[in-house]
């Protein structure tokens, strides 16, 4: 039994903040600084009263009309976001009478971040080979903005929103092959949202500000760039080669290398320090931002829809991030 990707869409909200928009908040930053160093010109926001399940919905109806699926074939719905609509019940459930799905489906939500659709792609293939179902409706949405404390400029730059569905299959266009997945906890404190969980319920409402004047605040999201930089230079590169291990390939034989789209300076570093050729490195975020969990279904599709897969025989996703979490796999078109 092999599993494959049938189709991918994705969902941007109507608000669009562009890097003009951010001038306005923030004159000490200049246009082309932004543009250049992190390759994001706009990003899209989600609305006050838009949720993570609302752009998840219009992702997977939006992948059910372009490719024709019925939707009847859908057995399982798995949902990965870290802004989920409620603590209980899982969204995945709620998407499930939204979509008008078969009782019968399973329903599942897991909270992963930018390793999170690799992470996904390995849950639906285990689905399938086990023979637990045959149609997963897999869907990645974020709402990140929200977690973003206004004054925050380093990350109202980087993070947009999105929501993007994939249709895993018995059958499709790209074979999803094997998998090296990792997990170091001890990064966790570098990207977090302290409060809002059982551990610390309630808002502290501790905002201060670092000597840099960016807002420090229990109750949104922080994110120690540095640590990050560092964590992803030292476990990426070994990750893409466990991947080809994994998959008996060399570097030379990968067509695409499609990794989460952080941010150009991020990804630039990566792909030097691998020698990766510019050709073979895949970029798309200029008008999406760091999606977070959806940053690699959208490049795909963007890909796709580009003719830049032609001729392509294997592809290697790679997402990482917070957590600390990673993991990667070979598409084989």
């Amino acid at each position: 039994m092999k599993a494959f990707i049938k189709g991918i869409s994705y969902h941007l909200p109507e608000k669009v903040l562009t890097n003009e928009d951010l001038l306005k908040d923030f004159p000490e930053w200049s246009v082309e600084k932004v543009a250049s160093k992190i390759g994001i010109a706009s990003r899209h926001v989600a609305g006050e009263n838009e949720t993570a399940s609302d752009m998840g919905v219009a992702a997977a109806e939006k992948l059910i009309e372009e490719y024709n699926i019925d939707r009847t074939s859908i057995d399982f719905i798995l949902f990965c976001t870290q802004s989920p609509d409620y603590f209980l019940p899982a969204t995945a459930c709620t998407i499930q009478e939204r979509l008008g799905l078969r009782t019968d489906t399973g329903a599942l939500d897991f909270n992963q971040g930018c390793s999170g659709y690799v992470y996904g792609l390995s849950l639906a293939k285990g689905l399938i080979i086990s023979g637990i179902a045959r149609n997963i409706l897999f869907i990645t949405s974020e709402t990140y903005t929200k977690h973003i404390h206004p004054r925050d400029k380093s990350n109202r730059t980087i993070f947009g929103d999105a929501a993007a569905a994939t249709l895993i299959s018995e059958e499709g266009f790209a074979e999803i092959m094997n998998f090296s997945l990792g997990t170091d906890g001890r990064g966790a404190e570098n990207l977090i949202v302290r409060t809002g969980g059982m551990r610390k319920k309630d808002l502290l409402q501790d905002l201060r500000f670092d000597e840099g004047g960016n807002p420090l605040c229990s109750d949104n999201l922080y994110m120690n760039g540095t640590e990050i930089l560092s964590f992803t230079l030292d476990v990426v590169p070994a990750l893409v080669q466990k991947v080809l291990a994994a998959n008996d390939l060399n570097q030379e034989d990968i067509g695409l290398f499609v990794f989460h789209q952080a941010n150009r300076y991020m990804m630039e570093f990566l792909r030097k320090k691998m020698k990766i050729n510019p050709e073979r490195f895949y970029y798309y975020m200029e008008n999406t931002g760091n999606t977070v969990s959806s940053t690699i279904p959208i490049a795909l599709r963007a890909a796709l829809d580009r003719g830049d897969l032609s001729g392509v025989k294997n592809i290697m996703l790679a997402g990482f991030g917070v957590g600390y979490s990673w993991g990667g796999t070979i598409l084989r078109f």
